[in-house]
């Protein structure tokens, strides 16, 4: 039985580094995938040519598609709201996601989950993963969206915190991968394996993940230096196969189980 996934994500990127495998293997399984942003990103790192004529906004829109296009999604949507910008450096823009009234942005999504009629939505964990405004704020747009639409399926798309910091021990160690590139980084970030419930298995979707991620140039590179993006592109296939061929969920209201499940439709299949 085809399902309809809604991904919803605060900038152009997040959805390729956190979900693009699961994205890819749910669209080619034969369901629907929809990819939603809350912002174009337009207060991100890029380099100086990227920025220059104020249209930063619009490449990273330009490359959301692309990477939709690389995934197999069948709709993408813009919310409509700012950049916030890091919470140290606040884009100060009125408009700005972090600052937006939840109900309100979490109506403007329910719109969308009401008329794709979604089985399934993507945010993201409480603290945001790494803890970006915007993504705190999309988790709980993201939940009351779900809220107001009806949507069965809430997961929290992140990262298995344990494993992330082993394969940074590892990728550290490769040569060109910058020194500050390391575990410690990441000490309290995503998610502690205890709580996940799903590990999707994407190595068969390493090519579409990786596409997704080379559709965001503006996103490899920024006049203060090499960023996340390039360095997971600059991986050998087998490697970026190994480093990101699982992808992570913690689906809302399910209690964690081991083994951990394979498949974001699994608790409608249960129904």
């Amino acid at each position: 039985m085809p399902y309809t996934l809604v991904s919803f994500h605060a900038h152009p990127d997040d959805e390729a580094l956190l979900t693009a495998g699961t994205l890819a293997r749910a669209a080619a399984e034969g369901h629907r995938v929809v990819l939603v942003v809350a912002t174009v990103g337009e207060a991100g790192l890029a380099a100086s040519a990227d920025r220059a004529d104020g249209a930063l906004g619009d490449r990273r829109l330009g490359e959301l598609r692309r990477s939709a296009a690389a995934l197999g999604c069948a709709r993408v949507e813009w919310l409509g709201y700012a950049d916030s910008g890091m919470a140290d450096d606040p884009s100060g823009h009125p408009d700005a996601f972090a600052d937006a009234d939840v109900d309100k942005a979490a109506e403007r999504l329910a719109d969308i989950l009401r008329e794709e009629d979604a089985d399934v939505l993507t945010v993201y964990d409480e603290a945001g993963g790494y803890g970006h405004p915007d993504h705190v704020r999309v988790h709980h747009v993201g939940i009351r969206a779900a809220e107001l639409a009806g949507t069965p399926v809430v997961l929290e798309a992140t990262v298995d915190r344990r494993l992330l910091r082993r394969a940074l021990r590892l990728v550290s160690r490769l040569p060109g991968i910058p020194a500050d590139f390391g575990p410690e980084r990441f000490a309290t970030a995503y998610t502690a394996p205890e709580h996940l419930t799903h590990r999707v298995d994407v190595r068969r979707f390493a090519a579409h993940k990786r596409a997704a991620m080379a559709a965001h140039a503006t996103q490899a590179g920024s006049d203060a230096g090499v960023r996340t993006l390039a360095v997971l592109l600059k991986l050998p296939m087998p490697v970026f196969r190994a480093a990101l061929g699982h992808e992570w969920f913690t689906e809302r209201g399910r209690t964690p189980a081991r083994p951990l499940l394979d498949d974001v439709f699994a608790g409608l299949r249960e129904r």
